[in-house]
């Protein structure tokens, strides 16, 4: 039997990609299923909290906040309008524009999901000192910029 020569491969847990996505993968696995417990899933979350606070909101800034084609941001509010969380309105400056916000309900399920949010942020990082997360955070917006990523995570 030959044998391969693999001692110049580099092992799978040495590269820091494995283990952002370990950690990545983990981190948003536990919070979908928080979500789901809600009906809401991550995508639906980021449109939600991306309205909050908003009364004006175009289709053209929902898609640029969730990354996705018009399509698939207006599928996205189609949901959130079937379950009674978001809504679209004519425009008052324009008989072709419409505008998107939350509704009541939407607005009342926003600050209770960032809670949830906030806790799993603590349940996987809570251990960490201030000083560390802030680095860590530091660290990964720098990449961010670096590479210049627009793609909001929404899955």
């Amino acid at each position: 039997m030959k044998k391969v020569n693999t001692s110049k491969v580099s092992a799978l847990d040495s590269h820091l990609g494995f283990w952002l996505r370990f950690v990545s993968n983990q981190v948003s696995s536990r919070f979908e299923n928080i979500l789901a417990e809600h009906d809401i899933s991550v995508t639906e979350w980021v449109a939600m909290r991306s309205l909050y606070g908003r009364c004006d909101a175009t289709h053209a800034e929902l898609i640029s906040a969730l990354g996705m084609t018009k399509g698939a941001a207006s599928k996205v509010i189609s949901k959130l309008e079937s379950k009674g969380f978001a809504e679209r309105q004519q425009a008052k400056d324009s008989l072709r524009e419409q505008v998107l916000s939350l509704t009541a309900m939407g607005n009342q399920l926003v600050p209770k999901l960032a809670t949830l949010a906030d806790e799993n942020d603590i349940h996987f990082f809570g251990h960490l000192t201030k000083a560390q997360q802030e680095t860590l955070m530091t660290l990964m917006q720098e990449l961010v910029v670096h590479h210049q990523l627009k793609q909001v995570p929404t899955r």
